[in-house]
C-alpha cells in the first residue's frame, strides 16, 4: 500500500513538472512592442528558429481578412498584435488575438489619408505598459488602453505646427520614460515631446523646423546624454531628451522622401535614403562629422539592418546589399535572386520580401555572400490594392511566428517548427 502511495505521489510530481514546462514553454517569451522592436534596431534576440525552410515555406498559421487598407506595420505584446488600418471611412487602430487571428477590438482615430500609392496608415503602434499610441495617416495621435482600445487622450499633429507631408505622417512614435516622441514637423519645431499620460506638450525643439519626413526617432546614450535621433530631408540631428534642444546636427541632401529609420552603433550614426542619395555615417565621438558618404546603400523604404559589423538590406540599382558598416564599403550584392522590398533579421537569418510579388526569402545573415535557406510566396493575396502600390509593410518575427501584410490581409506563419 505504501508503495502504491509513493508511485503515485512520484507520478504526480512528475506530471505537474511536465505540466508546468509545458505552461513555460507555451508562455510568450518575447515581445515586439513597436517600430523595429524594443530597441529600434529590427534585430530580433529570439533564438531556436529554423535555419532552413520545408519546400513550399513555414507552415501558415492564420490569416485575418479585415485588417483595412494600408501599410502599418505590428506591435506584438502579451499575445495581442497591433497594427493599423482604413475600414469604414475611418484610419483605425486594430487588435488580433495572435493565437488565432481573431479580432479583439478596433478603435476610429482619424480619417483616411488618402493617395494614389495606397490609402490609409503607415506608421506603426507602440506598446507601453497598459497603453497602445499610434498616429494615423492624417496626423492623429491616440493614447489607447491596451484592454479595449478606448481613447484616453488625443493630439493632431496640426496643433502642434505641423503640416501633413504628401504621403502622410508615417511615424512610428517613440514612448521614451514618461514621453511619447513625436514629429509634426513645421514652424514650432521639428520634434516635440508629449506627456504619455496626458497627452501635454513637455517641449517643442523650436532650434529646429524643418518639415516632417518619413523617418522614425531612435533614443540613444551617448556623452553623458540621453538624445533623440531624427532624420528630415534636410538635416540628421540629436536632441537633449529634457529639453529637446540641439545636441548636435549634420546636414542631409534627401530627395523626394526620406523614410529609414536611422542606425546608432558605438557612437556613430547611420543614415540611408533612396531615390539616388545614398548612405553616410557620422561620428559623434568627434563632434558630428562624417565618416564616409557614398552610394552603396540607397534604400528607399524597405530598411537597413546592421547585424555584427555589417549592414544588410536593398539598394535601389545593386539589388540587396551586404555593406561593411566601419567603412561603408559593399561586401557584396545580389539582384537575380530577389526583388526590391524590406527587410527583419531574427536568430542570424534575414526574412526578405519581394515587394512585387510577394515571394519571402530566408537568408543567412552573413558577409560571406547571398545564401538563401528557403522560400514561399505570400497567398493568398489584396484584391484591393492600388495599381501603384506593393506589399510594402515590414516583416516581423516574434515568439516563433512570422507576421505579414498585404493591405487588409494578416498572414501568420510558424517559424519555428
Amino acid at each position: 500500500m505504501q508503495r502504491n502511495l509513493l508511485f503515485i505521489t512520484a507520478l504526480a510530481f512528475a506530471l505537474s513538472l511536465t505540466f508546468s514546462t509545458i505552461s513555460v514553454a507555451e508562455k510568450d517569451t518575447y515581445s515586439w512592442p513597436g517600430w523595429r522592436g524594443a530597441d529600434r534596431t529590427d534585430v530580433s534576440k529570439e533564438t531556436g528558429l529554423l535555419k532552413k525552410w520545408p519546400s513550399g515555406g513555414p507552415k501558415q498559421l492564420w490569416v485575418f481578412k479585415n485588417a483595412g487598407i494600408g501599410y502599418s506595420g505590428f506591435a506584438v505584446v502579451d499575445g495581442t498584435l497591433y497594427t493599423m488600418g482604413a475600414r469604414d471611412g475611418k484610419e483605425t487602430l486594430i487588435a488580433v488575438n495572435v493565437s488565432n487571428g481573431t479580432e479583439k477590438w478596433a478603435t476610429p482615430m482619424s480619417g483616411v489619408l488618402g493617395n494614389r500609392w495606397g490609402d490609409g496608415p503607415r506608421g506603426t503602434p507602440t506598446v507601453d505598459g497598459d497603453f497602445v499610441y499610434a498616429l494615423s495617416g492624417p496626423g492623429t495621435l491616440v493614447c489607447a488602453k491596451k484592454s479595449d482600445g478606448s481613447i484616453v487622450w488625443q493630439v493632431t499633429m496640426g496643433t502642434l505646427g505641423g503640416r501633413t507631408p504628401g504621403w502622410g505622417y508615417t511615424e512610428s512614435v517613440l514612448v521614451d520614460g514618461d514621453k511619447v516622441i513625436c514629429t509634426p514637423g513645421g514652424r514650432n519645431g521639428t520634434v516635440a515631446a508629449l506627456d504619455k499620460k496626458s497627452g501635454d506638450l513637455l517641449w517643442q525643439s523650436e532650434q529646429w523646423t524643418d518639415g516632417a519626413q518619413y523617418a522614425s526617432p531612435i533614443v540613444v546614450e551617448h556623452g553623458g546624454k540621453r538624445q533623440y535621433i531624427q532624420l528630415t530631408q534636410k538635416t540628421l540631428a540629436g536632441l537633449d531628451a529634457k529639453t529637446g534642444k540641439v545636441i548636435w546636427r549634420s546636414p542631409w541632401q534627401g530627395r523626394t522622401a526620406v523614410i529609414p529609420t536611422p542606425i546608432f552603433s558605438d557612437g556613430v550614426v547611420y543614415i540611408a535614403s533612396g531615390y539616388g542619395v545614398g548612405c553616410k555615417a557620422v561620428d559623434l565621438n568627434s563632434g558630428a562629422k562624417d565618416i564616409y558618404v557614398n552610394k552603396v546603400m540607397k534604400n528607399h523604404h524597405g530598411g537597413v539592418i546592421k547585424v555584427g559589423d555589417h549592414l544588410y538590406g536593398y539598394s535601389d540599382g545593386a539589388g540587396w546589399v551586404c555593406q561593411n558598416f566601419k567603412t561603408g564599403e559593399m561586401v557584396w550584392n545580389e539582384k537575380r535572386s530577389l526583388g526590391k522590398g524590406a527587410v527583419a533579421c531574427a536568430d542570424g537569418m534575414l526574412y526578405c520580401v519581394d515587394e512585387r510579388n510577394g515571394k519571402v526569402m530566408l537568408v543567412e545573415a552573413t558577409p560571406k555572400g547571398w545564401n538563401p535557406k528557403g522560400e514561399f510566396t505570400l497567398s493568398p493575396q489584396t484584391k484591393l490594392r492600388k495599381p501603384s502600390g506593393r506589399i510594402w509593410t515590414h516583416p516581423v518575427i516574434v515568439n516563433g511566428k512570422l507576421y505579414l501584410r498585404d493591405q487588409e490581409l494578416l498572414h501568420c506563419y510558424d517559424v519555428k517548427g
